[in-house]
């Protein structure tokens, strides 16, 4: 098999990671950092854990090697120390105080490597007075205020999966993060903590909405304002057979051809006259209900009027555009997101299916030159392992 970072193509090849596994946001950053190229070594514990589904289809665990270290063993952090003594970052999503108490929090680790980039993954951060409070992303998210804005008026906020936060707010900040600190920690031999809370991130998405609110253009509720469903030509409509059509059609070009091709140019009210807004949205919604979305979807076809068929997830991969593009790909019988972003010198591929626990032990022990790291270990005489992780 290739050995990942060595012979592989992506802009991170050479970049050598210890992720100590946990659930959510951290191994999702992680497999971001694979899919780039770096090469991955997933630290995972005998008891297991992870997503409650057979690791083969967890597709966030693509491009990695695993080995399996007991942490709270004899012996255990030294053998994770060994790995940070070649690695040029580490990411962990434990709770504040977790990985100083298993010893490889980040003043072990940078006593063995100075250059190091510490990754922390959490949803509240490590101070504040939630810190140690368990959390899921629903929660980080309503008290940053960014739940609060999705949905429809009159009803309770609406649910964008895990995606605002775990992944946007949390995973894609700890990316940014330590992409950035890897650049002085190459020219300056310092490495540093980087401290990636779900809350902070997640705030700082909504950096344009606190603009606009302060500048008096964006109403502090739902379902209100331009690009929150509040306006009758940027939103969903429900087509003849149940299915939904998305309308984005902001720009003024863009909603005249819109309203051509939806058949409405005689009778709908002016773009502009916001008192008007309501009887715009049932004109453009009873004729959305006139036609399938299939039919709707050839209407609008090749036309600049910013309208888009609402497809599930099985539908997405055969979407002709993202099937051009290569959005998706097929790996091992799973179909999943291909890596993005692209790159013209440094192409980026899925290389291996999900890391099994344990099954790459002994090559990365011959490949990080860590002997110690296949040797049988002394097993935990805790028969259950304590609350560390984040609960995402």
């Amino acid at each position: 098999m290739a050995v990942p970072g060595k012979d592989v193509h992506g802009p991170l090849a050479g970049v050598r990671v210890v992720e100590l596994a946990g659930i959510g946001p951290g191994p999702f950053a992680a497999m971001l950092l694979a899919d780039l190229g770096a090469d991955v070594v997933r630290v995972d514990r005998p008891r297991g854990g992870g997503l409650a589904i057979n690791p083969e289809y967890d597709v966030t665990n693509r491009n990695k090697r695993s080995v399996v270290v007991d942490l709270k063993a004899p012996g255990g952090a030294a053998r994770v120390l060994d790995l940070v003594d070649r690695a040029d970052v580490l990411i962990e999503g434990y709770r504040p105080g977790v990985a100083e108490r298993l010893g490889v929090g980040p003043a072990e680790c940078h006593a063995r490597n100075p250059k190091l980039v510490y990754g922390r993954m959490t949803g509240w951060g490590q101070e504040g007075p939630l810190a140690q409070r368990a959390g899921h992303d629903i929660a980080y998210i309503a008290v940053t205020g960014t739940l609060g804005m999705i949905g429809n008026p009159g009803e309770p906020p609406a649910i964008p999966a895990n995606l605002v936060g775990d992944y946007a707010g949390g995973s894609l900040y700890l990316v940014v993060g330590i992409l950035a600190a890897l650049h002085p920690a190459r020219v300056h031999g310092t490495g540093q903590v980087v401290d990636a809370a779900i809350v902070d991130g997640t705030a700082h998405l909504s950096a344009m909405i606190h603009g606009m609110l302060a500048a008096g253009g964006w109403q502090d509720r739902r379902g209100a304002n331009l690009l929150d469903g509040g306006c009758p030509f940027y939103g969903n409509y429900e087509t003849a057979d149940g299915g939904h059509m998305a309308v984005g059609a902001l720009e003024q070009q863009f909603y005249d051809e819109f309203i051509g091709l939806l058949g409405l140019a005689d009778v709908a009210p002016a773009r502009k006259d916001l008192a008007r807004w309501g009887e715009l949205r049932e004109a453009v919604a009873a004729r959305f209900k006139e036609r399938t979305r299939e039919e709707w979807t050839a209407v609008f076809e090749g036309s600049d009027a910013c309208v888009a068929p609402v497809l599930s997830l099985r539908e997405a991969p055969g979407h002709p555009h993202l099937a051009a593009r290569g959005t998706f790909v097929d790996h091992g019988g799973i179909t999943q997101p291909a890596p993005a972003p692209r790159f013209s010198a440094t192409p980026t591929q899925v290389r291996t299916g999900p890391a099994q626990p344990g099954a790459d032990t002994a090559e990365v022990a011959r490949d990080w030159d860590v002997p110690a790291l296949a040797e049988p270990a002394e097993p935990s005489e805790e028969a259950e392992p304590a609350k560390e992780q984040e609960d995402h």
